[in-house]
């Protein structure tokens, strides 16, 4: 057996832990009692030290210089250079550490969940304390081993060739021009009258029309499934994607589109090359490549019109409601384009949506790079919000710093991800109508074209190419945020 098959091998059983380890994830958001907590945090704290063992078997050193040396394909040279990328990783962080951030992460993440709906900032604290202090011991091992800056090791997690320094002028750029257009397309909107959804939706109703939608958009249900949680995600492996939204039963909306976008993820997972299953050059090539996906589904198609013709369609069989005004596709296109300030980011709109990406970005960044500390978070929120969006969080901590999933279990570096993923969305449209009729190919409700374009480009390629490489290849540049902003222009300013 040659060197490369031994790691190939290793990685296949490496990725089978993984699987087991998503799926307790994704059954503890879902389904877990509250009682199973301990247990559970101490049982998959005992996976991710068994997973990190076999990350950094001292064999491997050894097995990667000798597949180094051997004749491979241009394929399995980035299988390779994608293994070893993950093996230099997870060497680089002692086992210790592991242990103490799964279990520490886990008790944060479940107490988060009832801290959270009390606005107990004090008891969240306790815990986030330890999150905070363990994240900043693995950004600087991190950054000592890669001779990057603390959070610039943090980000390489997530973003494989992002750096502070890109972001900086990336976001700087973004923060000369959003603020005014929120500003102009608030100021515009003021004379437009809309309806909004009143009285009760039934859980059970709003599911089974989110199915309907996953059909639309021709989600495999023999490899995947919808649930419910506190905080939508996705999770699972691509022949067992887990999806979740959560359901408010006065107010419709959101849940669907929530479902639009994980659909999105679910179908990249769905859509990655079966050759290279259970290998790291067959996962997602970044998170924000990952969200690129799901807010292609969400913003690109979802809020279109001609996806909002089928959606006002589909609402009126689920919710009996043909005459009522309020499913009008006319109607339905002004609430889901609508821009208002708020303090929940997985509710904001598409317009406001990169300010509070940019101002947590802002944060965790000086957080994990030791400029503030994690009591000064609640204070430092509610200045960014009010600059960004001229909103208070003071002592609303439930709407401000703790609203979100991603710090309770150290996910530092992850934020920026979100914007990134919009910014590529919009590139690949504009790359996409050059070929296909878009709009008349979603009106036909045979999402066929524009899903395959998204397979050639991106869904089968994987991790063969870094990012850049990646994204040159599928629109002939790399990232270009002026696409982004052409986007935004485009749909909020012309007449709805």
């Amino acid at each position: 057996m040659s060197y490369y098959d031994k790691l190939t091998a290793h990685y296949q059983t490496l990725n089978h832990f993984n699987h087991a380890q998503s799926i307790l994830g994704w059954d503890a958001a879902a389904n877990m009692p509250s009682g199973g907590s301990e247990a559970r945090s101490n049982a998959m704290a005992e996976l991710s030290v068994h997973v990190h063992r076999l990350s950094t078997q001292p064999q491997l050193e050894d097995w990667f210089g000798n597949a180094e040396q051997e004749s491979l394909s241009v394929e399995q040279q980035a299988s390779l250079r994608e293994m070893k990328r993950q093996w230099q990783q997870a060497t680089i962080v002692p086992e210790d550490l592991v242990q103490a951030q799964s279990i520490a992460g886990s008790t944060c993440e479940h107490a988060w969940r009832t801290q959270r709906q009390e606005n107990d900032w004090q008891g969240f604290e306790k815990n986030w304390k330890e999150v905070v202090a363990l994240s900043r011991e693995e950004a600087n091992i991190r950054g000592a081993a890669l001779g990057l800056t603390p959070y610039d090791a943090m980000l390489y997690k997530y973003e494989p060739g992002t750096t502070t320094a890109s972001l900086n002028t990336l976001f700087t750029d973004v923060k000369t021009w959003l603020p005014d257009l929120i500003e102009t397309v608030l100021e515009k909107q003021k004379s437009e009258s809309i309806l909004l959804p009143s009285g009760t939706f039934s859980t059970e109703t709003q599911k089974a029309l989110g199915l309907e939608v996953m059909k639309l958009l021709q989600f495999d249900f023999n490899r995947g499934r919808l649930d419910e949680s506190v905080h939508p995600f996705c999770g699972g492996v691509p022949t067992d994607v887990r999806i979740t939204t959560r359901y408010d039963e006065k107010d419709f909306v959101q849940a669907l589109m929530g479902i639009v976008h994980e659909t999105g993820h679910a179908r990249y997972e769905q859509g990655l090359p079966k050759a290279f299953a259970g290998l790291p050059v067959g996962e997602a090539r970044s998170m924000g490549v990952h969200e690129s996906q799901s807010l292609f589904f969400e913003m690109q198609i979802g809020r279109s019109k001609p996806f909002i013709h089928h959606l006002s369609r589909l609402s009126k069989q689920a919710f009996n409601a043909q005459q009522d005004p309020v499913f009008d596709e006319e109607n339905l296109y002004k609430i889901y384009t609508q821009v208002e300030k708020g303090f929940i980011r997985i509710d904001a709109d598409e317009l406001t949506y990169p300010a509070h990406v940019i101002m947590r970005y802002e944060i965790e960044r000086d957080l994990i790079n030791g400029v503030i500390e994690h009591t000064d978070v609640p204070a430092l929120w509610d200045e960014k919000m009010k600059a960004s969006l001229g909103i208070s969080t003071k002592d609303n901590y439930k709407n401000g710093c703790m609203q979100d999933i991603h710090w309770t279990d150290g996910s530092f570096g992850y934020f920026p991800s979100y914007t990134l993923g919009a910014m590529y969305a919009a590139q690949y449209k504009a790359t996409m109508i050059q070929n296909v009729d878009f709009d008349a190919v979603i009106q036909s409700g045979d999402l066929s074209p524009i899903f395959q374009w998204l397979s050639d480009n991106m869904w089968s390629q994987a991790s063969l190419h870094t990012t850049d490489e990646l994204v040159k290849r599928a629109t002939g540049e790399v990232l270009n945020a002026a696409h982004f902003r052409k986007h935004l222009e485009g749909r909020y300013l012309q007449k709805r």
